[in-house]
């Protein structure tokens, strides 16, 4: 795909689709207000802007490709929803133990997790072990 192409299809993806990247509308008022706070690792850009809200600051994400909430890292979910006040850009941010890493949300997807007996795969449920009792009507 050449470079006149890429462009041309990343402009109508834009323009046409709310889920890839951000609208027309979110590029203008990040244009107009936004302060640009900084860049996590997936390529993900936070911005803010103060006094344009009667509830106070105001904090967004624009992804970097497909918008999917839970590709925020955990530092910058906390600031972005309001839990910190300081942006893990402005300070060294440690995850702590039990935060996983992001893996992306596979269901819908053939990867999806399908227990044995599902519909969607070819293996036989297993066979009730001696702990269960099949209901029947008497």
């Amino acid at each position: 795909m050449t470079r006149k192409n890429k462009i041309m299809r990343n402009f109508f993806l834009q323009l046409f689709t709310w889920w890839n990247g951000a609208t027309p509308g979110t590029h203008w008022f990040t244009a107009r207000k936004g302060e640009f706070v900084g860049e996590d690792e997936f390529g993900n850009k936070y911005y803010r802007a103060e006094n344009v809200s009667p509830l106070g600051e105001r904090r967004w994400v624009i992804y970097n490709g497909e918008a999917e909430a839970s590709a925020i890292p955990p530092g910058w979910h906390g600031w972005i929803h309001h839990r910190v006040d300081v942006p893990p850009s402005k300070e060294h941010y440690t995850a702590r133990e039990w935060e996983v890493p992001y893996q992306p949300n596979m269901t819908g997807t053939p990867q999806a997790y399908r227990p044995d007996g599902s519909v969607l795969t070819p293996e036989r449920r297993p066979h009730a072990t001696g702990d269960y009792e099949a209901w029947s009507p008497k």
